[in-house]
C-alpha cells in the first residue's frame, strides 16, 4: 500500500496563532506527522486535524485539495 500523504496542501502560510491558512496545522504538528510510522496513527491525525478544522472553520477548501494530492500520488483518500 502506498503511503498516507502529508495533509499539507503546500500553501504554508501561518496566521498570527501559529495555525497554516491552507492546512490548519501548526508547525509543531507538521513535525509530528512526519514522525508517525503506523498508519492507524497518520489516520488518527487525520482525524484530529478534521475536528481542528472544523473547530476553526474556514478549512473547507481543505478536503478537496487533500482529495486532488491523494489521487496525484495514486492513494485512496483516507478522510
Amino acid at each position: 500500500m502506498s503511503k498516507i500523504p502529508s495533509p499539507c496542501i503546500d500553501v504554508c502560510k501561518f496566521k498570527r496563532e501559529g495555525h497554516c491558512i491552507g492546512c490548519s496545522m501548526t508547525k509543531a504538528q507538521k513535525s509530528m506527522f512526519k514522525k508517525l510510522k503506523k498508519e492507524e496513527h497518520q489516520h488518527a491525525f487525520l482525524d484530529m486535524l478534521v475536528h481542528q478544522q472544523n473547530d476553526l472553520g474556514k478549512y473547507r477548501h481543505w478536503a478537496d485539495a487533500y482529495a486532488r494530492r491523494c489521487a496525484r500520488k495514486g492513494v485512496k483518500c483516507p478522510i
